[in-house]
């Protein structure tokens, strides 16, 4: 006796041509878009797929060349920044065939590796790492047979197509923003990175040397303190209590992310200093979160929906081959400020 219903059988090629009266080599053009299908064509083999509910097998088509996904890397899925760069992705690719696959790693080289490794051995079609945390060498050598966009590091290269932000930039608006204020200790909260990576030029590296290039240009060199932590609310929240409870407390400390900022803003408010009456704060990507009428944090937009679109769209040229040279391309950051920065008291 049968017990519950028989899985439902998997629709083939086959049974789409058969349905539309066409060959298996007709269904096959239609679904790799080759040149020359007529019009005609296309809605009849197309309308026979809708109607037997047929979803091309990913392995079957990556043998013919395609699967029509892209995997996108990711450390930290509490990271609302990563948020609005899937948003870019995913309303870029919206009207094509492509489908998007987030491998969230964490921050750990070597399950990055592996994640990499995994959408590789499924044959997708295209790669977007993130901030990616494993060796640069690494990269290039997955890059040189699947497209790659990285986002966030300044390393260009001729084999990946990159896209970033002005960080040096960003952090120089910051540090003009919080001088013209009256602050002169400032702090900045980065991220360690990992420097057995081999990648020269991170977010967190090009950040630094803008904050410090403007404490210089502002003759605030000797006040220069840079506390590095990872980009979580723990991380902030580690940094917040070491700085706010140093003997030449900053009056004001800038952050590499809004989730940071939010753990500063933690420790603060756990040693009873008022923001920014006590202390002045500036996050960095100008996530959702920032614009909360109970946060009102001043924080840099990095235009994280655009860098996204961005880079799905310097993806699928490579895929498509539309495009056979690498670019990069750099997003000019715009300081949004709200009421997490003031004078500071002692002014």
């Amino acid at each position: 006796m049968q017990q519950g219903s028989q899985r439902k059988k998997r629709v083939t090629i086959t049974d789409v041509a058969r349905h539309a009266g066409v060959s298996t080599a007709a269904v096959s053009k239609v679904m790799r878009n080759a040149y020359g299908v007529s019009a005609a064509m296309q809605e009849k083999v197309r309308a026979a797929m809708a109607e037997l509910d047929y979803r091309p097998h990913a392995a079957a088509r990556g043998m013919r060349g395609r699967t029509y996904t892209i995997g996108i890397l990711l450390d930290n899925i509490r990271n609302t920044f990563f948020a609005d760069i899937l948003d870019g992705v995913r309303d870029e690719l919206r009207d094509s065939e492509y489908t998007v696959l987030i491998g969230a790693a964490g921050f750990d080289a070597e399950v990055q590796d592996k994640t990499i490794r995994s959408m590789v051995d499924r044959q997708m079609d295209g790669l977007v790492l993130i901030a990616p945390g494993i060796q640069r060498a690494e990269v290039l050598s997955t890059a040189q047979s699947t497209p790659t966009v990285v986002i966030g590091h300044h390393d260009s290269s001729d084999l990946h197509d990159s896209v970033v932000d002005a960080d040096g930039s960003g952090a120089g608006l910051v540090v003009d923003h919080l001088v013209s204020l009256g602050h002169r200790n400032i702090a900045l909260v980065s991220s360690p990175g990992t420097r057995s990576s081999r990648w020269a030029r991170t977010p967190e590296i090009v950040l630094s040397n803008g904050y410090a290039e403007a404490m210089g240009r502002h003759h605030l060199a000797e006040h220069t303190q840079i506390c590095r932590t990872s980009y979580s609310d723990e991380g902030g929240y580690k940094a917040g209590m070491s700085l706010l409870t140093a003997g030449n407390r900053p009056t004001a400390i800038m952050t590499g992310a809004d989730v940071a900022a939010l753990g500063v803003w933690r420790a603060a408010h756990e040693l009873g200093l008022r923001v920014p009456e006590d202390v002045s704060l500036v996050g960095y990507n100008n996530t959702a979160i920032a614009d909360l009428a109970t946060v009102q944090l001043t924080s840099v937009d990095q235009a994280g929906h655009n860098m996204g679109a961005t880079a799905a769209r310097l993806l699928i040229e490579r895929v498509e081959g539309r495009r056979d040279h690498a670019v990069q391309t750099t997003m000019t950051p715009r300081l949004v400020v709200r009421g997490s920065t003031s004078a500071p008291s002692a002014v």
